[in-house]
Parts: C-alpha cells; sequence; structure tokens
C-alpha cells in the first residue's frame, strides 16, 4: 500500500499534527477496495477535473474535512458539483472513501497530502467554483499562532485557485480564531466580503454532531463567505 501513503514535501511550518489514530479494519479495506477510484496522487501533478471525475461540473475544494462525514453528504446532496476533500489522516480518509463507495458516490476524489502541496502543484488557477474550510485547529496558544492555516499566503493562494465570482467559505467556533480570519481574509484584494462581517450558515454546508452539540452548550460559530472578484 506504499501509494497510498500520505505525500508530503519539506516545508518550515505545518498547520497541523498528525496524529496516529486508530484506523479500523473497515477503514483499511477501504484504501485497498476504493482508493483505486477515489483517490489522487500529489505526484501525477495538475489535476483534469474532466478526466478525474468523467463529468464537467463545477468544482469545490475542501481542505481539512476530518471524518468526512459532512463532506460526503454534500456531495451526495449535490450532483451537479465534483467535490475534491484533502485530508492528512488515513482513518478519516478511509471511513471517507468507505463510506462514498458503499453509497456508489460518482462526484468526490480524495488527496491524502498537505493542502498547501495539493493546492499549489495540482490545482490550477481560477479553476475551482468553491473553497471550504471549516472547524480548522484554532492553534489556542499565542506562540502557536503561526500554524494556524488561515494567514495572508494561503489566502492568496486560494484567491488565485478561484473562478472569478468563485466562493471562500470558512466556518469556525472559536471566536478569536474568526476575528483573524476576518482580519486576513479582508486584507485580501482579491476577494469580497459577501456581509458586512460574518455571514449566515450557507445551507449547502451542513451542521456536524460536534457544531450541534456546542449549540445546546451556548456556543457560537462563525461563517466566512468571500466572493472572488
Amino acid at each position: 500500500m506504499n501509494e497510498i501513503k500520505p505525500e508530503f514535501k519539506s516545508k518550515p511550518i505545518r498547520s497541523f499534527v498528525l496524529r496516529g489514530g486508530r484506523i479500523t479494519d473497515g477503514q483499511k479495506a477501504a484504501f485497498s477496495q476504493w482508493w483505486p477510484h477515489y483517490g489522487l496522487s500529489l505526484f501525477d501533478g495538475a489535476v483534469d477535473y474532466t478526466n478525474a471525475f468523467n463529468a464537467n461540473n463545477p468544482v469545490v475544494v475542501e481542505v481539512g474535512f476530518g471524518m468526512g462525514d459532512s463532506l460526503l453528504q454534500m456531495a451526495e446532496a449535490d450532483p451537479a458539483h465534483n467535490f475534491i476533500g484533502i485530508e492528512v489522516h488515513p482513518p478519516g480518509v478511509g471511513r471517507l472513501i468507505n463510506n462514498a463507495g458503499k453509497s456508489g458516490l460518482s462526484n468526490l476524489r480524495v488527496y491524502m497530502a498537505d493542502a498547501v502541496d495539493v493546492l499549489t502543484d495540482c490545482i490550477a488557477d481560477s479553476s475551482i467554483a468553491r473553497f471550504q474550510l471549516y472547524f480548522p485547529d484554532p492553534w489556542h496558544k499565542k506562540k502557536h499562532h503561526k500554524r494556524r492555516i488561515v494567514q495572508p499566503e494561503f489566502v492568496e493562494l486560494i484567491a488565485r485557485k478561484l473562478t472569478a465570482g468563485g466562493i471562500l467559505h470558512m466556518a469556525t467556533d472559536w471566536q478569536p480564531y474568526a476575528e483573524h480570519m476576518l482580519e486576513v481574509l479582508n486584507s485580501c484584494e482579491q476577494i469580497k466580503n459577501t456581509a458586512e462581517d460574518f455571514a449566515v450558515k450557507p445551507s449547502f454546508r451542513p451542521a456536524t454532531k460536534f457544531e450541534m452539540r456546542g449549540e445546546r452548550l451556548g456556543h457560537g460559530v462563525w461563517d466566512l463567505v468571500f466572493e472572488k472578484q
């Protein structure tokens, strides 16, 4: 299974920490059965969307899909879009492709690699209709803020990948990080806020179990929706 190991290039700072996590037998089996269909390789370079999906639909890219439940739900609910998920943790990737395979989903593909590498090497400029980043690690401690994925360079990279009128959508349940996100996004001249500050949750983003539990406990969630100019 060497061909499905996470693929990384050397970078000085990562926005994630690789955790072992327990991968189930079903998730392991999913790699053998479903990775050849759903998996994309960083080393193949720029992805040909039409060839990858056998369909020429608008493309949505999500970074850090976790266990993949919400991404699966979005792809199932919206066959008119093709979805590419990027995640580094094998248990989540295994769960997503296993569930996608069982449901016969055809509009989903997955990278198991670092998001910056994939966006830089595999995603063409002005080629995606929507970019999604939901509940990334907020790196609470000030000394760790440099590890936050939402930084000016990252947002500029995303903006280059969006088509004109494309949507950048982020969400977090940590208010200080939401304020940081808003400041960084507002500083990017290629995109414009669709709200005065934070947006109403778009209907296409499913509420996660974690999010619903937080709402019952009185925790907030902040959505940011920006449009490529």
